[in-house]
């Protein structure tokens, strides 16, 4: 199998066969991400791909899911895609899902009908990165997009038969900004696009990222616990998309929150009170020394 430099996958891709299609991020520009900065952007050969599938399926291994690597592989060429896929197909019976993460910029690329013949050909689902429905936030990460677009283009995909998986980030707009209004703006867009499935991760620093300067300037400054589970809180007061699943286990996230909104929303917050609730009773304790 052929792989260069670290490879990135969503964490339900865990037993996913992964597949180098693409090399690194299509935009790479993002202020808080340092994934593929190692690597410039470019297209593996088809050949190669094919070659990678084939000794795969080699090993014997049972294989149930595909991820289709690396940070952007839906915005190669449709005869690229449709030559995977298919390949996929006659050669790996087993095969349920084939994945791939999508920007909007490479959604936007494809007309309603291609969305919809790549879903034919076995594209089952794609992971969306909206960060955030605040388009200010969104300018300052430097995300390349607004909300707006990535919205409508995975209600696209979606009118296409393709599963959609939404990614927020948590403290995006920092202690000193205004949280509420991210919060509230993100409900909404994923309200729009009610996706399958919502994840919402946490804030992390890396050296050498904008973010990190920002911090180290004062500009930014990030949110503690706390504050993070009262952004969450907001957050799911203002969303309505029944159905989809939500999910705040990352390994970035302080608070583990799982379920099926709307039904579960209020025991989610109900966690979340009961979180907050002890942070306070814990620090009360230890102001008065017991």
């Amino acid at each position: 199998m052929h792989y260069s430099g670290a490879v990135y996958r969503p964490p339900s891709e865990a037993r996913s066969l992964i597949v180098q299609c693409t090399l690194g991020c299509s935009h790479n520009k993002c202020a808080f991400c340092t994934m593929y900065k190692d690597k410039k952007f470019s297209i593996n050969p088809i050949e190669q791909v094919l070659s990678d599938l084939d000794e795969a399926r080699a090993y014997g291994r049972y294989i149930e899911k595909i991820f289709l690597a690396d940070g952007d592989a839906l915005i190669l060429p449709m005869d690229y895609l449709l030559t995977v896929l298919d390949y996929i197909r006659d050669h790996f019976p087993t095969c349920k899902r084939v994945a791939a993460y999508a920007t909007a910029k490479a959604i936007m690329r494809k007309t309603d009908d291609e969305l919809r013949t790549l879903r034919e050909h076995g594209l089952g689902i794609v992971y969306i990165g909206l960060e955030s429905g605040n388009e200010e936030l969104l300018k300052k990460f430097c995300k390349g997009v607004t909300a707006e677009e990535i919205v409508l283009n995975a209600i696209r995909c979606k009118q296409a038969g393709i599963a959609t998986s939404v990614t927020a980030i948590n403290g995006m707009a920092g202690a000193n900004g205004d949280w509420q209004a991210h919060a509230i703006d993100t409900a909404k867009a994923v309200s729009r696009m009610k996706p399958d499935y919502i994840a919402f991760l946490t804030l992390r620093v890396y050296s050498g990222t904008p973010l990190h300067d920002w911090i180290a300037s004062g500009e930014f400054k990030m949110m503690e616990p706390p504050e993070l589970m009262r952004e969450t809180r907001l957050f799911l007061e203002h969303i309505d998309s029944d159905g989809s699943i939500f999910r705040s286990n990352h390994a970035s996230n302080y608070l583990p929150l799982g379920g099926t909104l709307n039904r579960d929303r209020e025991a989610l917050i109900h966690t979340i009170d009961e979180a907050l609730d002890g942070k306070v009773r814990l620090r009360r304790a230890v102001e008065l020394g017991l």
